[in-house]
């Protein structure tokens, strides 16, 4: 496998992130091995969702890895890979944070549906239909904003810059105060 590069906001031309992505027609070898290359891009940055715009493609295509439950890591550990996703249903509001990979040093609180039907294909082109609640609704809907050119500071309620204390602790400092302490 190999691990891709994940396009920065701070570091990039960030045109394909800004854009919606193309449908996907083949499904094939090659596009098995992207699936595989995304898992270990998003492993390796220690994310749970990454969508083919943050590696530089455009395809509307994500990757998720996520523990159902916290605890148990390993034992109850998802994985979905999506293509062409769309949201079929979407109920109830939340406002949780989020992180992004493609964002780095900076968090968002976010109004998210509570749960989401999402239909799209696997990686054979098998139609499927997955329903998500809670903190996994929200990184399907997170990834699938990326899919249509959308970042979670475009719809964050108030935004955070991450910083890391000397004790490994991490303080989130909103944007305006960051912006004023330099």
């Amino acid at each position: 496998m190999t691990t891709l590069r994940i396009l920065t906001i701070w570091e990039d031309d960030v045109e394909i992130l800004r854009r919606p992505a193309q449908r996907v027609r083949t499904f094939d070898n090659r596009l098995h091995q992207l699936l595989e290359n995304m898992v270990e891009t998003m492993r390796d940055g220690k994310g749970v969702g990454l969508a083919a715009p943050q590696v530089g493609l455009d395809q509307r295509i994500f990757v998720i890895e996520y523990p159902e439950d916290p605890e148990r890591p390993e034992e109850t550990m998802q994985r979905y890979e999506m293509i062409n996703p769309e949201i079929v249903k979407a109920k109830g509001a939340e406002i949780g944070q989020e992180g992004c990979l493609s964002l780095p040093g900076l968090a968002a609180d976010v109004d998210r549906a509570t749960y989401v039907l999402i239909k799209a294909q696997d990686r054979y082109g098998k139609s499927q239909r997955i329903k998500a609640y809670d903190w996994l609704a929200r990184i399907f809907q997170h990834e699938i904003d990326h899919l249509a050119g959308v970042l979670m500071t475009d719809r964050a309620e108030q935004v955070y810059k991450v910083v890391e204390l000397e004790d490994g602790e991490v303080e989130l400092v909103p944007v305006g105060e960051a912006i004023q302490q330099g």
